[in-house]
């Protein structure tokens, strides 16, 4: 097997080798040799076993500490022995570890890990027997500098104890700073070290030692990189004519549906089948090779054994893309994974493109193309959806008909056999009706790339993920501390973060953001907020949504105040949230957003918050918030809470580009997510 655990000692080596401190040791055979070991070393020690099958020595009692004698010694060596073949009787005992016994300090885990999809992460946290209970780490996916590695050591919540907390005497984070990027430098340059916990490293005023150490390697580990894909080109997803093969008249088979989604299409659509003359009102043609015209895009419905022989077809007709809808290729097991293989050597081999197998289609609703077989097509919009889900991208397009919301292009991804996220980002990227981007993700084969690539693309456009995956319900347990307190989604997340692309955890929440984000403002500037409300309750409630997810509500400034205070009536809060009081008319709004524009230097959005009363309509406040937008560069964001007789207000809102939310809790986790993401 080529994955296994190096002994503590050969850590220690190869620690050692890299300026990381680890404490003196030996180890012995036998308890006699373990007395004079301790002996020679000093008192007090610390012995442990060795052994590769026992992973978690404290568990199997194979540690004893403060050994301070030379009987201590050999009669440790001899319980830690009886322990280790008790807890495990198959395991080998390669002997007993004696260490010098460090001082106590304050305890610290740096750890890594080779995730399948990034490569190698590291993690820095609290350490000790309690890591995982505690779980106060942090990671990165590297390579990383010595700038982001200070981030990580001040951004865990234990850090006031490194600078000292409450009388403590300061810890040396300068050595800290530089074990953790000799740390990085030895996982960066052994490509076989594929996960290893230093846990724990105990830091002292002054210096630090390593107290226990565990690395796992593989002979076959391969260093992940970023890989160039050339861009598909753009007029690929624009086809002139399309050929549907395995179109159907019979309503309950997958042609059928995709035929009917596609006679809307402005281009030229063939029907291909081999038992009919026409289908759905259109001549039929028995194979793609009897078109008499040009073929740009294939979409492919026959069953799974007859895709090679159409591919063939295809790639001799000079068609440019085929979207294969078909299942039963690699998802299917060994066989299905040889088919697959085999379709994507034959379009290789004429430069065709593929699409799935495996998927749902493309829509691109701008150019009246609906390859899917979705119940209703969706309205053309700003905001393109790339998902690994085809039954989410039905339910999306089914909701989206229902609340108005239009799409740039819809695409499901399938298997990937060929062309994959990577493909579909740079197609969007490049497309101008495309403002926003959600993504959908269960799993990425190449993270390195996408990194890359959405780094790139977010930077001009907005890109909103959901990544499914985030319990830890049927994982597998961790072999290391490390494993698991950094599992896949931990690392997916940071990836995110490091790319510019927002996570979200709902399918609202990322058109919500998604939508936000792709209107004229974008982004917010800053994280300094005012709350505008005539609700005092709904006052209250958003400064406690604000204080939890991350927005800064600003104490007004003195000038500000001053001239609220003019025109506003003498019992108002005087403070942010502004509550304008239950009887704020239209004037009164206005009056405030004028002041709030004078003083705009000091904030960077604006919430504004209604309900339903009878002193002022929905459609009114809705008019003052658009236009208290067009006098300011900041972003303005309304929530415009209660049911049917604000629908109104929301209409003139999303009309006019503001965003726009009708639940109060909502409103400010979804901002508070876009910050944390911008402001981190």
């Amino acid at each position: 097997m080529s994955r296994h655990m190096l002994s503590e000692y050969e850590s220690y080596d190869l620690l050692r080798q890299y300026g990381i401190p680890v404490p003196e040791y030996s180890i012995v055979p036998s308890a006699a040799e373990a007395g004079e070991a301790a002996e020679k070393m000093g008192f007090p020690v610390v012995m442990k076993i060795s052994s590769p099958e026992i992973i978690h020595k404290s568990d199997a009692g194979g540690v004893i500490v403060g050994v301070g004698s030379t009987a201590a010694a050999r009669e440790a060596f001899d319980r830690i022995v009886a322990n280790a073949q008790a807890y495990n009787p198959n395991a080998e005992i390669r002997g007993v570890i004696v260490e010098q016994q460090a001082e106590p300090g304050l305890e610290l885990i740096i750890g890594g890990k080779t995730d399948p999809a990034f490569g190698k992460v590291l993690t820095f946290g609290m350490g000790g027997t309690l890591v995982e209970l505690m779980k106060d780490v942090t990671l990165r996916i590297l390579p990383i500098d010595e700038a982001e590695i200070r981030r990580m050591v001040r951004e865990i919540n234990g850090y006031p104890i490194i600078t000292g907390y409450r009388g403590m005497k300061p810890r040396d984070e300068e050595t800290l700073v530089a074990a953790i990027a000799a740390v990085h430098r030895f996982f960066t340059e052994n490509t076989h070290v594929v996960e290893f916990d230093i846990n724990p490293l105990r830091l002292y005023e002054s210096g630090a030692c390593i107290v226990d150490a565990r690395i796992f390697v593989d002979d076959e580990a391969e260093e992940r990189t970023a890989q160039e894909r050339p861009f598909v080109p753009l007029e690929y997803f624009s086809p002139r004519s399309i050929a549907v093969v395995g179109a159907s008249s019979d309503p309950k088979k997958m042609g059928y549906a995709v035929m009917h989604n596609l006679l809307h299409f402005p281009g030229q659509l063939y029907p291909v089948n081999n038992k009919r003359s026409d289908v759905q009102g259109l001549k039929a043609y028995p194979s793609v090779a009897a078109i008499p015209n040009p073929v740009d895009m294939a979409v492919i419905t026959v069953p799974a054994n007859h895709v090679p022989a159409v591919i063939e077809e295809c790639g001799q007709k000079g068609v440019a893309i085929a979207v294969i809808i078909t299942a039963g290729f690699k998802e299917m097991g060994e066989t299905g994974r040889a088919l697959e293989e085999r379709i994507v050597e034959i379009a290789k081999r004429y430069g065709t493109r593929i699409v799935g197998p495996n998927c749902l289609g493309l829509i691109i609703p701008p150019k009246g193309i609906d390859t899917t077989y979705v119940h209703e097509s969706p309205k053309a919009g700003n905001i393109a959806f790339i998902s690994q889900s085809g039954a989410i991208i039905n339910t999306v397009v089914d909701w989206s008909i229902v609340h108005d919301i239009g799409f740039s292009a819809v695409v499901s991804v399938g298997n990937q056999a060929d062309l994959n996220f990577i493909d579909y980002l740079r197609f969007v990227e490049r497309d101008p009706k495309t403002k926003g981007i959600i993504l959908y993700i269960e799993e990425l084969q190449d993270g390195k790339t996408f990194m890359k690539v959405v780094s790139e693309v977010s930077k001009s456009k907005p890109v909103v993920a959901i990544k499914s995956g985030s319990s830890a319900k049927g994982q597998a347990a961790a072999a290391s501390h490390t494993g698991s307190l950094s599992g896949s989604y931990d690392v997916y997340m940071e990836a995110f973060r490091e790319s510019g692309v927002i996570p979200v955890h709902t399918l609202t929440g990322a058109f919500q953001v998604a939508e936000m984000l792709a209107s004229p403002k974008g982004y917010p500037r800053g994280k300094r907020a005012v709350v505008v409300t005539n609700a005092g309750g709904f006052s209250v409630l958003s400064s406690d949504y604000a204080e939890r997810y991350g927005i800064e509500i600003i104490d007004l400034p003195p000038e500000l105040l001053e001239e609220l205070n003019e025109f506003l009536p003498d019992f108002w809060n005087k403070g942010n949230p502004l509550d304008l009081l239950g009887d704020a008319g239209e004037k009164r709004f206005e009056k405030v957003f004028d002041a709030l524009i004078r003083h705009q230097d000091c904030w960077d959005l604006a919430f504004v918050i209604g309900f339903p009363n009878l002193v002022m309509q929905s459609d009114q406040l809705a008019n003052q918030i658009v236009r208290f937008a067009g006098k300011t560069e900041n972003m303005i964001v309304g929530a415009l809470l209660g049911g049917d007789s604000m629908e109104r207000g929301r209409d003139i809102l999303k009309e006019n580009g503001i965003p726009s939310f009708e639940e109060l809790d909502f409103t400010f986790r979804v901002m508070g997510r876009i910050l944390w993401q911008r402001f981190r």
